[in-house]
């Protein structure tokens, strides 16, 4: 998604070892920040009837394309699904493909903050087409128009990823890891026994996890350790959800 060549590590600890190795042995300095978290977008409901049309017809050769979607919400993890429901030819079979194709093309860039949009089902359910200026070029634009357009009236809400994070600590740094869990927006989901030690295990937002090796260390004084998968993308709040758009637009 970024562009750039990825260096992947076990954690931050063992990301910031490779970066003072191409430092030591390659002589590359690194501009080091903070992570990049990979948001994604999806619809807030479904809508339905929303037009895409591209009409440039004056004079000499032109461009038409024109099509009808209905948008709505898929399932988690779907991804994008198209289903073509069109009778009749109003759409003629050649430009269908192309029609769906500029619908994907909205998909990377997404509507809101420029993050992928994901999860969404689109129909196409009518259109038009003109007999000289129609072709593939027209529809696909088309198409891109009607899928921007039906995310925009059903609504944007952005969603994060969400890690299963389970810390070992001893008894009696239970209280600070449980607050300092909670400060990260976190949920502790149960805590039991393993030995001498207790286990802590929450769904937190990867967002609120970076540094957090350094601050379980300090608040521990070295004795706790932890260990976090990533679980499933949720929605973010809408106060926080404001702040990282508001970033990433540069307000």
């Amino acid at each position: 998604e970024t562009g750039q060549t990825i260096i992947a590590g076990m954690g931050e600890l063992h990301l910031d070892i490779l970066v003072d190795r191409l430092f030591r042995e390659f002589n590359v300095e690194a501009d080091v920040g903070r992570p990049q978290v990979a948001y994604r977008e999806t619809i807030k409901k479904a809508v339905t009837g929303i037009d895409g049309k591209l009409k440039k017809q004056s004079g000499g050769s032109g461009m038409y394309g024109h099509v009808v979607i209905d948008l709505e919400p898929g399932e988690p993890g779907s991804g994008f699904e198209f289903v073509d429901k069109i009778k009749g030819g109003s759409v003629p079979r050649e430009f269908i493909p192309a029609a769906e194709k500029g619908m994907r093309d909205v998909l990377e860039s997404g509507v809101l903050a420029g993050y992928p949009l994901v999860d969404i089902k689109a129909t196409l359910v009518d259109g038009s087409s003109h007999n000289v200026d129609s072709n593939e070029m027209a529809f696909r634009i088309a198409g891109s128009m009607a899928l921007k357009a039906a995310a925009e009236r059903a609504g944007i809400k952005l969603l994060e990823p969400i890690m299963e994070v389970e810390v070992v600590t001893p008894e009696e740094h239970m209280g600070d890891v449980i607050g300092d869990i909670s400060s990260r927006r976190g949920k502790v989901e149960s805590m039991d026994s393993r030995g001498p030690a207790r286990v802590v295990n929450a769904m937190t937002p990867l967002a609120e996890m970076f540094g957090y090796v350094s601050d379980l260390r300090s608040r521990t004084k070295g004795r706790a350790s932890y260990s976090m998968q990533f679980h499933s993308y949720q929605e973010v709040p809408t106060a926080v959800a404001q702040e990282i758009v508001a970033k990433v637009r540069g307000e």
